[in-house]
């Protein structure tokens, strides 16, 4: 069976161009959404791969329209691997796992996407560990245990957390996480 995923990022966009295109391939079953392409949650993304069964075959009109990444595209690409199924983009022609050709082209594309995510890690491992060698720890600094006891100090003479938190200069969330601290112990 072939299934398709339709969409576009705003209410006022049409869906007429990507649906004549996928009913001349002949495709079956059309899941489609009016939602941002970045937006990680996609409702009829995650249906259209339960209904997926081995054989089946997804096919968009481009990859911008199912993908919002490199690393969706492999994830996602996976997915549907992993139920047996098949990925076909009708714009770009390299990437139709249902050939042999295009099953090479996805396994390359993934492989240098991998190799990318492997640099970046080894790159940011460097660099804490070179700021640790020159003295400096990555993250947030460490509250001044002074600014809390102050805060401390204002809330127990009836001054507002949010207040007191202001007044001592620290964030609210670091005088919440104290009290928390406290209330544990």
């Amino acid at each position: 069976m072939k299934f398709d995923y339709m969409r576009v990022s705003t209410i006022d966009q049409n869906l007429d161009r990507q649906k004549k295109q996928l009913e001349e391939f002949g495709c079956e079953r059309i899941f489609f959404e009016k939602v941002a392409g970045t937006k990680r949650d996609r409702p009829e993304v995650n249906r259209m791969l339960e209904f997926l069964r081995p054989e089946d075959t997804v096919v968009v009109t481009g990859l911008t329209e199912l993908f919002r990444s490199t690393k969706d595209l492999i994830e996602i690409t996976e997915l549907i691997a992993q139920k047996g199924a098949h990925l076909k983009s009708l714009k770009e022609s390299w990437l139709d796992t249902t050939a042999a050709h295009g099953r090479m082209l996805f396994t390359i594309f993934a492989s240098i996407a991998q190799f990318e995510r492997d640099l970046t890690s080894e790159g940011t491992k460097k660099g804490i560990l070179a700021a640790k060698k020159r003295g400096k720890f990555p993250g947030r600094p460490k509250a001044d245990e002074e600014k809390i006891n102050y805060a401390l100090y204002l809330i127990d003479q009836g001054m507002s957390r949010t207040d007191a938190a202001e007044k001592a200069g620290i964030s609210r969330m670091t005088l919440y996480r104290k009290l928390q601290r406290e209330e544990e112990s």
